[in-house]
């Protein structure tokens, strides 16, 4: 058994979670997720407690007992708070701005990159060097990010690039002119 797997999920008021055959769909205020739940796993509804068990004991169910927890319990977290992602963009004349469901980066290629947001997906830009993701699909949010960050991702030697806020770079020494 997973000790992940094992939690209870607790369901906030206002949140509504209907079981269907391979399947969990979470309705709250921000929205409605759709989760495909891992084959072997079944969900049950009890005290305002979601509660993830496999099908039969077998070790192999353990991995996916703790995944479709954990999916589920993402899906319950989305549609009640969200999810945030923050950028922050480093280097002279580098910057980013919202223009309609698109946003478009300069980011010293000799061409500006214009990035399509979509539609479940909300980017923010602030003082044109400071990014926010957000949405209520934790994976959709995390793979946006990951996207805008390989537009130019952060150089060793300089540090110039699009980072994640508060993320640690190990800075490389140059060569020596000696």
């Amino acid at each position: 058994m997973s000790r992940i797997g094992k939690k209870p999920i607790p369901i906030p008021s206002g949140v509504t979670v209907d079981l269907s055959d391979g399947v969990i769909e979470v309705k709250g205020p921000k929205g409605i997720i759709r989760q495909p739940i891992p084959p072997g796993i079944r969900f049950e509804l009890s005290d305002a407690n979601l509660l993830a068990q496999p099908v039969r004991e077998d070790r192999s169910l353990a991995k996916f007992h703790g995944l479709a927890r954990s999916l589920a319990a993402n899906a319950v977290h989305g549609v009640t708070e969200g999810f945030v992602k923050e950028l922050d963009i480093v280097g002279i004349g580098y910057r980013a701005e919202v223009s309609g469901s698109q946003v478009v980066f300069s980011l010293g290629y000799s061409h500006p990159i214009v990035f399509p947001v979509p539609d479940d997906i909300k980017v923010a830009v602030d003082k044109q060097n400071h990014i926010t993701v957000s949405g209520i699909d934790r994976q959709r949010v995390g793979q946006i990010a990951a996207d805008i960050r390989s537009l130019r991702k952060p150089d060793p030697y300089k540090q110039k690039g699009v980072r994640y806020t508060g993320e640690k770079l190990k800075k490389k020494v140059g060569k020596t002119g000696a």
